[in-house]
């Protein structure tokens, strides 16, 4: 793949307005699952981390998993941290697929919808490949072989490629030591909506909400996403 924004063949401009569709399709269903605003719920969590400052954030593949020991300590940093700023996680399921279910419950309010995230991060991906094969230590198509399965490790990559897919700031609330905060922004568009995620370093994502406001979940007929 070498498309680009600026040069881009027929068939390439052809594919692009294709997955612009999706984004305005994505658009569509998140306002019809919502069950309330995003951006207002966004907002208001923001205020509460707004004294916080957001590190640069550089897109990466994950590292390697903590010990016992040391995921412990992390998970405490980051349950004080929650604590401290008035938020509580929605437990998302542990199956490999966390950080995409986390986003479509941000996105959807429901982590049903993993695998339509999923997909649409790796069209992401595929189009715009220079944004991002600089951060990725491997051959490229062996990476994006590897993140289309079911239950594959999201990363930073990931992160940044569904910031830019979904038009989103996501605000992550770490457990790493020297950083409590990230802020991930769309590379080319200014954010039309928040979403916020807690990251368990290298271990696992959930969804955030403000203490009490964690909504309850059930099954939703899943449209026409799959």
């Amino acid at each position: 793949m070498t498309e680009s924004y600026s040069n881009a063949s027929a068939s390439s401009t052809s594919s692009l307005n294709s997955s612009f569709q999706d984004t305005e399709d994505d658009q569509t269903i998140a306002s019809i699952l919502a069950e309330e605003e995003i951006s207002n719920l966004g907002g208001r969590l923001g205020k509460r981390l707004s004294h916080l400052d957001s590190i640069p954030h550089t897109p990466r593949v994950n590292g390697e998993i903590p010990d016992v020991n040391d995921a412990t300590l992390d998970h405490e940093r980051l349950s004080e941290r929650l604590t401290t700023y008035g938020l509580e996680e929605l437990q998302i399921e542990g199956d490999g697929n966390c950080q995409f279910r986390a986003l479509a419950d941000q996105l959807f309010r429901s982590p049903d919808y993993h695998k339509h995230v999923r997909k649409q991060v790796i069209k992401q991906l595929k189009h715009f490949r220079k944004l991002y094969e600089g951060y990725v230590p491997m051959k490229y198509k062996s990476y994006l072989k590897k993140m289309k399965k079911s239950g594959e490790w999201g990363d930073h990559v990931t992160l940044q490629a569904a910031a830019d897919r979904f038009g989103a700031k996501i605000c992550l609330v770490t457990s790493f030591r020297d950083t409590c905060y990230i802020e991930i922004i769309p590379k080319d568009n200014s954010p039309t909506r928040e979403l916020w995620l807690s990251f368990w370093s290298e271990v696992h994502y959930n969804s955030l909400y403000a203490s009490g406001d964690v909504p309850s979940r059930v099954t939703r007929r899943k449209h026409w996403l799959f």
